[in-house]
C-alpha cells in the first residue's frame, strides 16, 4: 500500500492516491475527517486553521463503503484558495500587484529549494513545502488506518513536551500504551495530563509574546500486532528503516527514538534488551519493553513505541536576519501567518506515516487481494504461532 499526494497550501486543493489497497475495506468519511480535524486541532496554532474546515471527499476505489481493490483518490478542498487565485493561478500571466517572496526564512525550505531548481520566488517553494500538504497525507492515511483496524491494529500518539515544559512518566514505555484516547484528545495539547497541558499553553503564550516559536516531543504508539513483520534479510526489509524514513518524512521532525533510543547508548546490555519469556497459552513475549516493540527490523509483538522531536516553526514574529534574493543584502526574513507551536498537529502526521509503513508490513506478510483471504492467513498464522510455543 502506497500513496502519492498534490496540491499546493494555497491552491484549489489537496488530492491524495492510495494504491494497492486490497478489496473489503470498510472506510468511513467521518473517521477521515475526525483525523483531519484532530490535524487542525492544539494550542498555539495559526489564524489558517480558523479559515479550513477541512473534510476529505473520496472520489475512486469505494462503493457503498467497501474498497474495491483499485486506487482510492481523496480530495481535500482548501478555503483559502479563493483569496490567492489570482496569486496561484495556473495559467495565465502573474497579475500587476504580484509580490514576489524573495526573503527566504531560515530554517524552511524557502533558500534551498531555490538554489536547487532555479528559481527567483520563494513561493514555489514554499506552497508544497508548507505542512499544509500534511492533510493530504492524513485523509490517505484514514484508508491505512481503517485496514489496520480490521486487523486488531490501533495506532494514537500523545504529546509529551513543549519547549522546556515535559510530561513526568516513570515508565514512559510501558505506560503509554496504557494511556486513554480521551484523556488524550480532551487536551488542547494532546497531552495526557491535563496540569502538564497548562503548563505547556502557559509556555506557548510566553513565546507567543517574545514573537517565538516553540518545539516539542511526541511519541506514537501501535497496539495488537503480530510478531514478525518487517524483515532481518535487507536494511530495506527492515521496519525500523521504514518507519524511520517515513517519520523523518514530515518536515518538522528532527530526531527518531525506538523505544529507549538515545538512552541505550549510556547503559549495559542487560538494562537494554529485553528478556525472552514463555506463558503457556499465550506465546512467547518479553519481560520488558525497552526495544520498543522491534528487534531486528522486524516486531516482536509488543506495543510499538516510536519517539520524535519536533524543531519549533521557522516563521517567527521576530524574524531571524536573512539575504534578499535580488539586492543580495542583509534583512529581515519573511514573516507570513504561522503558528507558534504544532506539535500536536505532528503527531496526527505521525500517526498517519506510522499506519501507512504497518499496513503495507501486514499486505507484504498476508497478501494483497482481498480482506477474506488476508483474515484467513492471520489466522493460519496465529496457529502456526500457538503451535510453536507449545
Amino acid at each position: 500500500m502506497r500513496f502519492i499526494t498534490a496540491g499546493e497550501s494555497h491552491g484549489p486543493a489537496l488530492t491524495a492516491i492510495v494504491e494497492g489497497v486490497p478489496a473489503g475495506v470498510s472506510v468511513s468519511e467521518r473517521h477521515i475527517n475526525a483525523d483531519l480535524r484532530r490535524r487542525q486541532m492544539g494550542y498555539g496554532r495559526g489564524a489558517r486553521q480558523c479559515i479550513e474546515s477541512d473534510e476529505v471527499s473520496i472520489t475512486s476505489g469505494v462503493r457503498f463503503g467497501v474498497t474495491l481493490g483499485s486506487p482510492v483518490t481523496l480530495v481535500v478542498r482548501n478555503r483559502d484558495a479563493q483569496n490567492w487565485a489570482d496569486r496561484m493561478a495556473p495559467f495565465g500571466k502573474p497579475p500587476a500587484s504580484l509580490k514576489r517572496e524573495t526573503r527566504p526564512r531560515p530554517g524552511h525550505a524557502d533558500l534551498v529549494g531555490v538554489l536547487k531548481v532555479g528559481g527567483e520566488d520563494c513561493r514555489d517553494v514554499i506552497e508544497r513545502a508548507s505542512a499544509r500538504s500534511t492533510a493530504a497525507l492524513v485523509a490517505a492515511a484514514g484508508i491505512a488506518r481503517e485496514f489496520l483496524a480490521a486487523v486488531g491494529v490501533n495506532v494514537f500518539s500523545y504529546v509529551t513536551s513543549i519547549g522546556s515544559v515535559s510530561l513526568d512518566e516513570d515508565e514512559p514505555l510501558l505506560s503509554a500504551p496504557d494511556y486513554k484516547p480521551l484523556d488524550i484528545e480532551v487536551s488542547e495539547l494532546r497531552c495526557p495530563s491535563l496540569e502538564t497541558t497548562e503548563a505547556m499553553k502557559a509556555r506557548i503564550d510566553e513565546a507567543r509574546a517574545a514573537g517565538e516559536s516553540l518545539g516539542g516531543a511526541f511519541r506514537v504508539v501501535a497496539t495488537g500486532l503480530l510478531p514478525g513483520l518487517g524483515g532481518y534479510a535487507t536494511p530495506s526489509d527492515r521496519l525500523s528503516a521504514r518507519i524511520g524514513g517515513a517519520l523523518f518524512g514530515i518536515p518538522s521532525v528532527k530526531g527518531v527514538e525506538f523505544g529507549l533510543g538515545f538512552a541505550a547508548a549510556g547503559l549495559p546490555g542487560s538494562q537494554v534488551h529485553d528478556a525472552i519469556t514463555l506463558e503457556r497459552g499465550r506465546g512467547f513475549g518479553r519481560a520488558t519493553n525497552r526495544a520498543g516493540g522491534l528487534e531486528g527490523g522486524m516486531t516482536t509483538g509488543l506495543p510499538l513505541v516510536v519517539t520524535c522531536a519536533v524543531k519549533p516553526i521557522p516563521t517567527l514574529m521576530s524574524p531571524l536576519d536573512t539575504i534578499d534574493l535580488d539586492t543580495l543584502e542583509s534583512v529581515e526574513a519573511s514573516c507570513e501567518r504561522s503558528d507558534v507551536c504544532a506539535v500536536p498537529s505532528a503527531a496526527v502526521v505521525a500517526e498517519a506515516q506510522m499506519a501507512f509503513c504497518l499496513a503495507e508490513a501486514y499486505l507484504s506478510k498476508f497478501g494483497r487481494d482481498d480482506m477474506a483471504s488476508i483474515r484467513g492467513a492471520i489466522a493460519a498464522y496465529r496457529r502456526r504461532l500457538g503451535t510453536m510455543s507449545k
